[in-house]
């Protein structure tokens, strides 16, 4: 693994309700370019999502990976890095919301399928891509300068992960 992180609140009360929330996300590479999900916002994610109940992490990113991009996981591979963001629950007052997210070297298939969103994800216009790491990064980069609170809550985390992968990459320890 070759990173950790965690963002926002780093200590917690131990009587403060937290709900908690585990998710996968995938980093596919092919020829030099990395599979995103753009947003009509103009972020750009990695695919993923929550992993849910009796469900495996390699079972969570083969549906996520489909259902946001198309694409088959034809193999899951390395577990390159975890973030963990803590912060005030948006639904529940009073209590904090964690999300665990696992990052996990893929592949996938050449040919590309039919998405399968949900309304949240149709909402947003979800549309798979192929960019390079720069391009990624720099786009993000902007949409946080130009939106700040108005971007997606991910746009940040996925910058930093972006650049770790980016600074990994550069030192060759990540087997594409």
């Amino acid at each position: 693994m070759f990173f950790e992180f965690v963002f926002g609140i780093c200590e917690i009360n131990d009587k403060v309700k937290v709900n908690f929330r585990e998710a996968v996300r995938s980093v596919i590479f092919r020829n030099g370019l990395l599979l995103m999900v753009k947003t009509n916002k103009e972020d750009l994610k990695l695919p993923g999502g929550g992993v849910g109940k009796n469900e495996g992490h390699k079972e969570a990113l083969i549906r996520e990976v489909r259902e946001e991009t198309g694409y088959s996981v034809t193999r899951v591979r390395e577990k390159v890095g975890i973030v963990t963001e803590r912060r005030e629950d948006y639904i529940e007052k009073g209590a904090l919301f964690e999300m665990v997210s696992h990052y996990y070297l893929c592949d996938v298939s050449e040919n590309q399928g039919l998405q399968e969103l949900d309304d949240y994800e149709n909402k947003l216009g979800f549309c798979p891509c192929w960019v390079s790491i720069d391009e990624a990064i720099e786009n993000n980069e902007r949409v946080l300068a130009t939106r700040g609170k108005r971007a997606n809550r991910w746009v940040k985390r996925e910058i930093i992960v972006l650049r770790k992968l980016k600074e990994i990459l550069a030192t060759d320890r990540l087997r594409r």
